[in-house]
């Protein structure tokens, strides 16, 4: 469970926008493909949604492991998302699913993953704790549950792992409003809205850099409407929710994503 340890310790632990299956998906799947080391064009929100198409990931009591295989060798990873209404999976355990463990399974990782997956799936099943999952107030919450469940996985975490998890301990701070640095990954909740005779879309945003950046860019709409996310240089701007309102207006709610390279400032 190493794999879960770090994206613990390197901040890899998100609250769910949405508790929408598909939404949720594509939201995790949107960071992994921002990570530094993924090459350009890399399709990883096709993958995991053709993969849980084909086979449900739930593996019960309230937990779910969707996976995207990448043609390419790196190191395994995953990213955490935690819906606090749960989230309407289809598991044969009838229970929402409250965690949802992404991972970027390279080439090379193949055999990994498949002992780091049998390892977390005897883990919960021996000490499932899915109330305490249930009632988990906020991220910091979720960390405790995860942690509990790694250090008490008797066999499994050894003295450098006790080590890192005591530093990581040591280390929780509450989560900053609106940003989170993710080992060079910055993601911003950021609102568009455009109604007619705008000719660019009113920003609403935490950062003030990154609204400046959207203010002085263009085609950010037509490729948020027809792609559902635009790309340049270091900043991924998804689209995960949009509403209609009268007289044409349409407000789209996104998360900004970026690998660095562009002013990263907080507004005050």
């Amino acid at each position: 469970m190493d794999t879960l340890l770090d994206a613990l310790q390197e901040g890899r632990l998100f609250e769910l926008p949405e508790n929408d299956k598909a939404d949720a998906m594509q939201f995790l799947a949107h960071i992994i493909e921002a990570f530094p080391d993924i090459p350009p064009g890399t399709d990883i929100v096709s993958d995991v949604l053709a993969r849980e198409k084909a086979i449900n990931s739930s593996i019960g009591n309230g937990w779910a492991c969707p996976q995207a295989k990448v043609p390419f060798e790196g190191d395994l990873m995953c990213v955490v998302g935690w819906s606090p209404n749960g989230i309407d999976y289809g598991a044969r355990d009838g229970r929402a699913v409250s965690l949802m463990v992404m991972h970027l399974v390279p080439i090379n990782q193949r055999n990994h993953y498949l002992r780091e997956i049998s390892i977390l799936a005897k883990a919960i099943e021996a000490r499932p704790d899915v109330s305490r999952l249930e009632r988990a107030a906020d991220l910091n919450d979720v960390r405790n549950y995860l942690l509990d469940l790694i250090s008490e996985t008797k066999g499994i975490v050894g003295p450098d792992s006790r080590a890192r998890m005591i530093k990581l301990q040591a280390k929780m701070m509450p989560e900053p409003q609106g940003v989170w640095d993710v080992a060079g990954l910055t993601v911003e909740p950021v609102t568009l809205i455009f109604g007619p005779g705008m000719q660019k879309p009113l920003v609403l945003g935490h950062n003030a850099g990154l609204v400046e950046w959207l203010d002085s860019v263009s085609g950010v709409l037509e490729s948020i409407e027809t792609d559902g996310f635009y790309q340049n240089g270091s900043w991924r701007i998804m689209r995960w929710q949009s509403t209609n309102f009268q007289g044409g207006r349409v407000l789209y709610k996104c998360i900004a994503m970026a690998t660095g390279g562009l002013p990263v400032r907080k507004s005050r």
